[in-house]
C-alpha cells in the first residue's frame, strides 16, 4: 500500500477593512508609533467592527468562501472542518458547526481546539493524521480569532499588539512525497502566570465582580513571555531542521508566528536565514493568535512553489510551542485565482495592494 500524505491544495484569508493605525491608537491609549515600532514592530492591525460582521465565525466563513471560490471544491466533498481558535462565537456550539451549517458542508463533520497562538500548527498535525488514516481524503483547517472582544484598550502593553482575522487552508490525500512531513509539539504546563485570561471560564464565572475588574481581557507579562517564545520557538525549528537534514542552504521559507519582530528575527538568526525568506505581515496585521499562520500563506501563496521547504513555527499560552516541516504541494495561486494573484511580482503592485484585492474577492 503506498504512503498516504497529506498536502495543502488551496489558501483563504480574511482581515476586516477597518484598519486601527498607530496614531489613532495613541489616541485611545497612552501610546505612540515611536514606542509600538521600537517594541513590537506592528504600524496597524485590521479589527472586526460590529456594523462589519459577527465574531470569529464570521471572519472564517468569508475565508473559507474564498478558498472554495479559488479551488472550485464541490462543499458536499469535503470531510471535515477543523477550527482553532481562542475567540469563539459561543461556548457552544463550536464555531466549526456554524461554518458547516452556513455553507453547505453536508457530508462533514468538525470541532473547534484551543490552543491559542499554537492552534494552526496543531491543527495542522491534526488534520493531517486524519488523512494519513485512509479514512479521510480531504478536510478544511480555519484558523483565527476576534483578538479585539478580548483586549484591553486601556492597557498600552497589550493592545498595539493585537488585531483581527482568519485564514484557512485546504488540505487533501496525496501518495506524492509532499505536504506535512513532520512536527514537532510541546506543552509545558508554565504559562498561566504570564499569559492568561483570568475570568470568564467555569474556574472563575462571569459577574459583575470580575467584569468590574476587567478580568475578561488578555493577561500578558511581556518579558518572559518574549524570553520563552524566542528560545523554545528556536529550539523548536532547530530540532524539525536537523531532524530532517534541512539547512540555511535548502529551507526555502520559514513561517513564523506573528507576535513580535524581535522574536521573528531571532528565529531567523538561529537558522541562519535572511529576511527575505521569512515569512512577516506582522507590520500591518499584528498578532492575529491563531490566524497568523494560515495568513502568512495567504499573502505569500502567490511566491510558493511546489517543491519548496517550508518550517512552520509558533508559540502561546500554556505554554505551547512547535514547529512543522512541510513540502508544498503547487505553484502560485490556483487557476481561479490567478486574476488577482498574477499581479503580485515586484514592480507591479504592493502587497498591500494585492491584498485589497484579495479582500475584495472574498465579497
Amino acid at each position: 500500500m503506498e504512503k498516504i500524505n497529506a498536502v495543502i491544495t488551496g489558501v483563504g484569508g480574511y482581515v476586516p477593512d477597518y484598519i486601527l493605525d498607530n496614531e489613532e491608537l495613541s489616541r485611545i491609549v497612552e501610546t505612540s508609533d515611536e514606542w509600538i515600532m521600537e517594541r513590537i514592530g506592528v504600524k496597524t492591525r485590521h479589527i472586526l467592527k460590529a456594523e462589519q460582521g459577527s465574531g470569529v465565525s464570521y471572519m472564517m466563513k468569508r475565508a473559507v468562501r474564498q478558498l472554495l471560490f479559488k479551488t472550485q471544491v464541490d462543499p458536499a466533498s469535503v470531510e471535515l472542518v477543523l477550527c482553532a481558535t481562542t475567540t469563539p462565537d459561543y461556548h457552544f456550539p463550536s464555531t466549526a458547526s456554524l461554518i458547516i451549517g452556513e455553507l453547505g458542508f453536508s457530508n462533514a463533520f468538525g470541532y473547534d481546539m484551543e490552543t491559542a497562538c499554537s492552534g494552526f500548527l496543531y491543527a495542522l498535525e491534526t488534520g493531517a493524521n486524519y488523512i494519513r488514516s485512509g479514512r479521510y481524503k480531504r478536510i478544511i483547517i480555519c484558523a483565527g480569532e476576534h483578538m479585539s472582544s478580548m483586549v484591553n484598550y486601556q492597557d498600552r502593553n497589550t493592545c498595539p499588539i493585537f488585531g483581527d482575522g482568519a485564514g484557512c487552508v485546504l488540505m487533501e490525500a496525496t501518495t506524492e512525497e509532499l505536504g506535512l512531513i513532520d512536527g514537532y509539539y510541546r506543552v509545558d504546563g508554565q504559562g498561566y502566570d504570564y499569559l492568561h485570561m483570568e475570568a470568564g471560564g467555569s474556574r472563575n464565572i462571569s459577574s459583575h465582580e470580575t467584569i468590574d475588574q476587567r478580568l475578561h481581557f488578555v493577561f500578558q507579562d511581556g518579558r518572559p513571555v518574549f524570553k520563552h517564545a524566542v528560545t523554545k520557538m528556536s529550539d523548536a525549528v532547530e530540532t524539525i531542521a536537523k531532524r530532517n537534514g534541512l539547512t540555511s542552504e535548502n529551507i526555502t521559507w520559514l513561517i513564523p508566528h506573528q507576535a513580535n519582530v524581535r522574536i521573528e528575527s531571532a528565529v531567523a538568526r538561529r537558522l541562519g536565514l535572511s529576511e527575505d525568506r521569512v515569512m512577516i505581515n506582522v507590520d500591518h496585521m499584528a498578532n492575529t493568535s491563531a490566524g497568523t499562520l494560515p495568513l502568512c500563506l495567504w499573502e505569500y501563496e502567490p511566491k510558493l512553489k511546489k517543491g519548496d521547504r517550508l518550517i512552520f513555527t509558533a508559540f502561546g499560552a500554556g505554554f505551547s510551542w512547535g514547529a512543522s516541516y512541510m513540502i508544498w504541494g503547487y505553484d502560485g495561486a490556483p487557476e481561479a485565482a490567478k486574476s488577482p494573484a498574477q499581479f503580485y511580482k515586484e514592480g507591479e503592485i504592493s502587497r498591500e495592494e494585492w491584498k485589497k484585492i484579495c479582500i475584495n474577492r472574498a465579497s
